[in-house]
């Protein structure tokens, strides 16, 4: 079968977390090998009712196997055809994911805030704190990320931070305008213009 330089290739895409078996189905064997770590030999017995294998079958899986050793394998067979459809072999890519968990379980934990308040010295005069929750929270309200907001949408989010008394902070402009991406004159333009007017503006987002 002309399909040993496939396997190769993709064992070499994925090293070293993926092996590559070929099983010819004339045989029912194990043709080749591409990054062994399963342990299995060529021309050994296929044993491909263990992946619940059909002959009418074209792709069996993703399905989850265990490593001699104790690694969690992610597999995946595709069944091999002739020109006129016969099934001639089976391409099997076993994937090691014990890193990517243990990657995953390490992130999680890092992440991971106990379930306890905030201590209320530390965050009592946090006003960047408290500037970066509104603002996400009034994003997230209308499903929409700060780079994308429009000119109106920075105008009116400006008068609602200034209405909850987020600029009483000091260099608290300064940083809202670095937030929203907005020069610093036009957050206190903005200001201005509705003080004078008395009057804010409607809610465009």
């Amino acid at each position: 079968m002309p399909y040993p330089a496939v396997c190769d290739a993709i064992a070499v895409l994925l090293q070293p977390h993926a092996e590559v078996v070929l099983h010819d189905l004339e045989s029912e064997t194990v043709v080749h090998i591409a990054n062994p770590f399963s342990r299995r030999e060529l021309g050994e017995p296929s044993l491909l009712h263990e992946i619940d294998f059909r002959p009418d079958d074209r792709l069996i899986g993703p399905y989850e196997k265990l490593n001699f050793d104790g690694r969690r394998i992610k597999s995946i067979s595709a069944v091999l055809r002739g020109a006129e459809g016969r099934a001639l072999g089976v391409l099997c890519i076993n994937l090691d994911v014990t890193h990517l968990q243990t990657a995953i379980d390490i992130l999680s934990a890092l992440t991971k805030v106990p379930d306890a308040d905030q201590p209320a010295v530390l965050f009592k005069e946090d006003w960047h704190e408290r500037i970066n929750a509104y603002i996400h929270s009034w994003t997230a309200r209308r499903g929409i990320a700060i780079p994308d907001l429009t000119r109106a949408q920075k105008r009116q989010l400006v008068l609602e931070l200034a209405e909850d008394g987020a600029f009483g902070g000091r260099h608290a402009a300064a940083y809202i305008s670095r937030v929203l991406r907005m020069g610093r004159a036009t957050v206190y333009n903005y200001l201005r213009a509705a003080k004078e007017t008395g009057a804010g503006f409607a809610d465009e987002g």
